[in-house]
């Protein structure tokens, strides 16, 4: 059954603010799918009609498990540029082939097209170089789950710990005394995840106000602290409870790259607002959400023993695991309403830039769905 078309609350936050001085804000989105038909979306027209009203589907094929994913409640994608996608990819891959993260894995890295996600996240940005200053963090981030977690050579859990210490040094950068410093650098200049972080935040820096810089570092370390807690259960066996995954899923979600909006939009959202409690728990919900997105799509690539919603789910409620990714879009949904009626409520008490920070938001959220549901990271071989 396909999800209610958004709310005409939601219609009137995605049409973009009104009054002076927000053109900009407006700009973007007159991309919509709805109004495109001049420019190719990379996408067939039956596909387009089956989500325009805010939903998705498809199938994840796992060794033995066939899992339907069910429609989503989530915005569509406001425009899919192709040649952009590809430029920023590309970028992307040469960047981390300079920086050594991926190493022998590049050309499956470039076929999973993380520089087409940034693409369709910042529908307000057709500048490659503000795109890659934000696929550059979003990259670095991931490789601590590639490198030091789930694929890479060097995952040895009981270092976890020690690295994101070593990580947050590079992330807010440490003082220490001169003859100190120096061997911590040598280490920097050994792993290259750490030599990511740097290089990211240094390119970052060059349209990110101070401000800016500090919220993205606030927000790394809140996720560092949820990979400390996805290493215990790893290193313990321990599986879970849903209530303490969601919990986590809280603090490790896709806020750390939703965070760039505004700097990669080429404005700043008041420190006021950004640190609003009602405006905070609104932005973490959708990252949360997007990242419960993120754990359906994932199906088709993960064990059965992999820690995520539908399989604790399924363990918890005894249920099968067809089921439990139909509960898990069904708690999606449920925070993806309660985003959608806290930002109808902010758009309209808040600034010009509060509205285009929560019109950002759902782009951001839409051109995510896109990406899963298209990226060869989250299909299978037939």
């Amino acid at each position: 059954m396909p999800a209610p078309p958004p709310s005409p609350a939601l219609e009137r936050l995605l049409a973009g603010p009104a009054g002076l001085g927000t053109a900009a804000a407006r700009a973007f989105h007159s991309l919509g799918p709805s109004e495109e038909s001049g420019r190719p979306a990379g996408r067939s027209t039956d596909r387009r009609k089956a989500t325009d009203a805010g939903t998705d589907a498809g199938t994840g094929t796992g060794a033995e498990t066939a899992v339907r994913i069910p429609p989503l409640y989530c915005p569509d994608a406001l425009r899919d540029d192709t040649a952009l996608g590809e430029e920023v990819n590309n970028r992307l891959v040469d960047w981390a082939e300079e920086i050594g993260i991926f190493t022998g894995r590049l050309e499956r890295l470039r076929t999973h097209q993380f520089g087409r996600l940034f693409m369709l996240a910042h529908p307000d940005c057709d500048d490659p170089d503000r795109l890659m200053a934000a696929a550059r963090c979003g990259l670095a981030e991931w490789s601590v789950d590639d490198h030091w977690v789930d694929e890479g050579d060097d995952t040895e859990p009981e270092l976890l710990g020690s690295r994101l210490a070593m990580t947050h040094a590079v992330v807010d950068p440490v003082r220490l005394p001169t003859r100190y410093l120096a061997q911590f650098e040598d280490v920097v200049r050994q792993q290259p995840v750490l030599r990511a972080f740097r290089s990211s935040l240094a390119h970052l820096s060059q349209i990110a106000s101070t401000t800016q810089m500090a919220r993205l570092r606030h927000e790394l370390a809140v996720m560092f602290v949820g990979y400390g807690q996805e290493a215990e259960w790893r290193n313990s066996e321990r599986r879970p409870a849903v209530w303490e995954y969601l919990l986590h899923r809280y603090e490790n979600a896709f806020y750390p790259c939703m965070v760039l909006i505004d700097p990669v939009g080429g404005y700043e959202l008041p420190a006021h607002e950004f640190a609003d409690p009602t405006v905070r728990r609104t932005y973490l919900y959708a990252g949360m959400a997007n990242v419960l997105l993120n754990d359906i799509y994932s199906m088709a690539k993960e064990d059965p023993g992999d820690t995520n919603l539908p399989n604790l789910i399924a363990t918890e409620d005894n249920c099968s695991l067809q089921e439990a990714v139909d509960r898990t879009a069904a708690i999606h949904d449920e925070l993806m309403h309660t985003v959608e009626a806290d930002c109808a409520v902010l758009a309209a008490a808040g600034s010009p830039q509060l509205r285009r920070y929560l019109a950002g938001l759902w782009a951001w959220m839409g051109g995510s769905k896109q990406w899963h549901a298209t990226s060869p990271r989250y299909q299978t071989a037939p």
